[in-house]
């Protein structure tokens, strides 16, 4: 099953999710403002897409933070600093039964995914 994690009220989840029931995809829906998100996935994700990828550098959560929490030099810190704002992850991140990973929401990397999983399954 396909997992979306993201914030339910961001206009960019709404998109995916529009793209998703148009296009029959199922998937459940993780909100890690709300549910968290545990350091163990986002380590995993950060190993396989790299931690600067998954934090969202130009929302409002990034620029309320001092200079020396915006100054990150590892993947630790990046992933302490992800769980105590969640918003500071992009979004949407995909993830596929498979361990696929989509950062953001772009429509033909949602396509190539669709087709690759109705190859599969």
């Amino acid at each position: 099953m396909t997992t979306i994690y993201g914030i339910k009220n961001c206009d960019t989840m709404k998109k995916a999710f529009a793209w998703l029931d148009e296009h029959g995809m199922a998937y459940t829906f993780h909100d890690y403002k709300k549910s968290g998100i545990d350091s163990a996935r986002l380590h995993a994700w950060s190993k396989a897409i790299g931690w600067k990828t998954l934090i969202n550098t130009r929302g409002t959560t990034w620029r309320k933070l001092t200079p020396e929490q915006q100054a990150l030099d590892t993947q630790s810190a990046a992933v302490q600093l992800m769980q105590e704002f969640p918003s500071l992850i992009r979004r949407p991140v995909l993830e596929t039964a498979g361990g696929q990973l989509l950062v953001g929401f772009e429509p033909a990397l949602y396509a190539s995914l669709a087709t690759s999983a109705g190859a599969t399954e």
